[in-house]
């Protein structure tokens, strides 16, 4: 009994202390969750670096980049510009069948 009331509080001490085992698990953890975003970051940084290099070098990569993000057109050319896809199927679903146009024959 003398032992497990010296060993207890050394144990507890050990276990949920400042520096103890479950602050070492939580900082491990935080450790790891860091290492994940740096390694994304990482990924994305060097994402942009390749993009930063084709917008150096290829100008046909400029031309479509300027075309999609600034809607910008060459001279002469014509844009035609369609109606979204939830527009077009409330249309046809009033257009009559090949079935309904066999009937009325």
């Amino acid at each position: 009994m003398i032992i497990f009331f010296f060993l207890a509080p050394i144990i507890y001490w050990l276990s949920f202390g400042e520096h103890g085992f479950v602050h070492l698990y939580r900082t491990e953890m935080k450790r790891q969750a860091y290492l994940a975003r740096i390694q994304k970051l990482a990924e994305k940084n060097q994402a942009l670096m390749e993009e930063v290099q084709r917008l150096r070098k290829d100008m046909k990569y400029v031309e479509t980049v300027a075309r999609d993000e600034l809607n910008l057109v060459k001279k002469n050319e014509v844009i035609y510009r369609f109606r979204e896809q939830e527009a077009y199927s409330n249309r046809t679903k009033s257009l009559p069948t090949d079935q309904s146009v066999n009937k009325k024959k």
